[in-house]
């Protein structure tokens, strides 16, 4: 019962028209006026940021704001692989021979996902990692480890919720929302930064445009909460033993080590 209601309710919301209207209202100078409360609602840490609360000239402004340079400490260990953004670290798992995986006890389609039989064949038997941001993170996106681009490309249409309540009851938010896929070429194998934009609002930005990037070098922002799948090639990541999961993690620490690994 609670399932199609969940589903019928996020239909009627969110619509063309709606999207539109929460997009206009974010970018307009009226959306200033609630600056002030959205800080004090999700607890944003107002040291951190470069520019001062008043300086915000609209709600996305400030949404995806930037950071002073010291705010974020970046692993610089060779073989780690950092988080991308801040998060939390919500799965972590294994792609199945069938190209599957299991998020919050339901199964998304990895082929979906990436749309590209080519690209789908590395992550076969690999690993997954999902890093759901809500509205108090810092929404701007950083490369997880050294590398060269291979390919950026855009799929899906409508986006639903991607908080747990849209994983559990959503239709594959993961695998048919908006989403942007950068993938990238390291020294020991590929990693795809898999982008899933969220309800209302399928903004994702790419803010640097080169070839060769660097570890914790931005490559995007978000516009509103939305979850990051990094997907791994097959035996070239472990993840790190410390991490609990679900966990709270920042920009920079890090969440494995790449490298060649005998099944």
């Amino acid at each position: 019962m609670i399932e199609p209601l969940y589903k019928a309710m996020i239909e009627l919301t969110n619509g063309k028209l709606t999207s539109q209207f929460m997009k206009k209202f974010s970018q307009s100078k009226l959306s200033k006026n609630v600056i002030p409360s959205f800080s004090k609602l999700y607890r944003i840490n107002l040291q951190e940021m470069k520019r001062e609360l008043h300086e915000f000239e609209t709600l996305h402004d400030f949404f995806t704001r930037t950071l002073k340079a010291d705010a974020r400490f970046i692993d610089q260990q060779k073989n780690s692989l950092i988080s991308p953004v801040d998060a939390v670290f919500e799965d972590f798992g294994s792609i199945t021979d069938t190209s599957e995986i299991t998020v919050k006890g339901k199964i998304y389609s990895i082929h979906e996902m990436l749309g590209n039989e080519e690209v789908l064949k590395k992550y076969i038997g690999g690993n997954y990692a999902v890093l759901y941001l809500s509205p108090s993170h810092y929404h701007r996106i950083h490369s997880p480890i050294e590398g060269q681009i291979k390919g950026r490309w855009t799929l899906g249409g409508k986006s639903y919720p991607v908080n747990k309540a849209g994983l559990k009851f959503g239709k594959a938010p993961l695998s048919k929302n908006y989403r942007v896929i950068t993938e990238i070429k390291h020294a020991e194998g590929h990693v795809a930064v898999v982008k899933v934009g969220a309800m209302f609002v399928n903004s994702i930005e790419i803010t640097n445009p080169k070839d060769k990037i660097e570890k914790g070098e931005e490559i995007a922002y978000f516009s509103f909460g939305s979850t990051i799948v990094l997907l791994f090639e097959k035996e070239t990541f472990i993840m790190e033993k410390s991490l609990p999961l679900p966990a709270d993690i920042k920009l920079g620490q890090v969440l494995g080590y790449v490298g060649k690994i005998n099944s």
